[in-house]
């Protein structure tokens, strides 16, 4: 979105008239941001819709009344870039989380790599987890004005990364080693892009292996070695030159 008015998420985007901003995100205008009348803000569900409104009336701190003056629905990206980002410990992985959604990518996909110190084990402790993520791609997504919100899917296997890898149009798998560079493979005009960031320490052989022999292309970033928290963005930034995303 152009606009760098402050964003806030609704369920659906009116296309003119006069429309109410209430419930967390009505209370977060009104209580934290405080919203007056003629300030300007944008209203978007997240899919890619969105209207530039302007605040009529402040509903003591709960919610707003906004005046619609233009909406738009925003194209997703193409080709799309699907992350799937091997499990970091600590805060890092929601790190890595907030870069790539700032940077662009389209769907997270967490991977339970074989060196992934946290497995996010199936039950609440798991679910936690993946809702922290899910929660910090959305507010990113908020904080650099994306009219889309990335998908951040359930924790997958290799065995389920390798699936998702033979469907995609490129795969990308980021290795420090690697003797090509990212510029050197040939990148799709459209569908699924995925990209692929190992655990802190690198991928074992025999997981390499078995993601290449799906058709997984190694490649480098650069002569540095960046953490597993960052990879993704930096990468993500250079798809987005080498490929038709910021054209």
């Amino acid at each position: 979105m152009s606009d760098t008015a402050p964003v806030f998420l609704v369920d659906a985007v009116p296309s003119s008239g006069h429309t109410v901003l209430d419930g967390p995100e009505g209370r977060h205008a009104a209580a934290v941001r405080r919203l007056q009348p003629g300030e300007e803000l944008v209203i978007a569900d997240g899919r890619g819709a969105a209207a530039a409104c302007v605040v009529e009336t402040v509903q003591g701190k709960e919610s707003l009344g906004l005046h619609v003056q233009r909406s738009w629905t925003e194209p997703q990206p193409q080709p799309r870039i699907v992350l799937a980002q091997a499990l970091i410990k600590g805060d890092r992985g929601e790190l890595a989380v907030e870069l790539a959604t700032e940077t662009g990518v389209d769907v997270i996909v967490p991977w339970r790599s074989g060196r992934s110190i946290v497995k996010w084990e199936d039950g609440p402790r798991g679910a936690k987890a993946l809702a922290r993520w899910r929660s910090t791609a959305r507010e990113a997504a908020k904080q650099s004005r994306r009219a889309w919100i990335p998908e951040v899917t359930e924790a997958v296997t290799t065995r389920q990364l390798v699936d998702l890898i033979r469907k995609s149009a490129v795969t990308v798998l980021l290795d420090a080693a690697a003797e090509a560079g990212i510029r050197d493979i040939t990148m799709p005009t459209e569908g699924d892009l995925v990209l692929v960031v190992g655990p802190e320490g690198g991928i074992s052989e025999s997981e390499s292996e078995t993601l290449r022999t799906a058709g997984a292309q190694v490649a480098r970033l650069g002569p540095t070695v960046l953490r597993a928290s960052t990879a993704a963005a930096v990468a993500i930034a250079a798809l987005g030159v080498l490929t038709p995303r910021w054209r």
